[in-house]
């Protein structure tokens, strides 16, 4: 018989994290055993830009939405990957330069319009560059704009839920 606390860790490890995908639910560990534990997931431009234009799912697969961010930035930046993964695609895509990348947990990100600086199969680790930002991403309203997707499997999902800290919910106990 398991007691009450075994049970609550178990609840927990299990999935009791709430709005944020599996992957970026626990943080690694840290190097050398010291300070807060390394984030898996940063924001794919340096420091944290603006949003221009937030997410907004669909209401059925094939349904009108915002499949990812918009991010606010300038022709010509970096672009970095979020987390660690393997680049599943470098090129264009309906005339636009992508560059998307596997992560574990069935984890894709999407970066565009992205002029490529890595290739297919290239390995990446988070924080590492995958080409610069070019302008022509229609609706921006600064110089140029990065969007930036996320999907598990078919599902498309805030990719600003990469960032933001687990929440625990505990469930009462009777």
């Amino acid at each position: 018989m398991s007691t009450p606390r075994a049970v609550l860790a178990a609840l927990v490890v299990a999935g009791l994290l709430t709005g944020v995908p599996a992957a970026a639910a626990a943080p690694g560990p840290s190097p050398a055993g010291s300070g807060p534990p390394a984030a898996l997931w940063t924001w794919p431009l340096f420091d944290a830009p603006t949003v221009s234009r937030p997410f907004d799912a669909p209401d059925t697969p094939y349904a009108a939405g915002h499949r990812g961010v918009d991010l606010a930035s300038t022709v010509g930046e970096q672009v970095l990957a979020a987390g660690d993964g393997v680049v599943a695609f470098a090129g264009t895509v309906a005339g636009r330069p992508v560059v998307s990348v596997d992560h574990t947990d069935g984890l894709r990100t999407t970066y565009e319009p992205v002029s490529p600086g890595v290739a297919a199969g290239q390995p990446v680790a988070r924080g590492s560059p995958l080409g610069v930002l070019v302008a022509g991403h229609a609706g921006c309203p600064v110089d140029a704009c990065l969007h930036w997707g996320l999907r598990r499997g078919d599902t498309y999902l805030d990719p600003l839920l990469l960032l933001r800290p687990p929440r625990v919910r505990l469930l009462p106990w009777h």
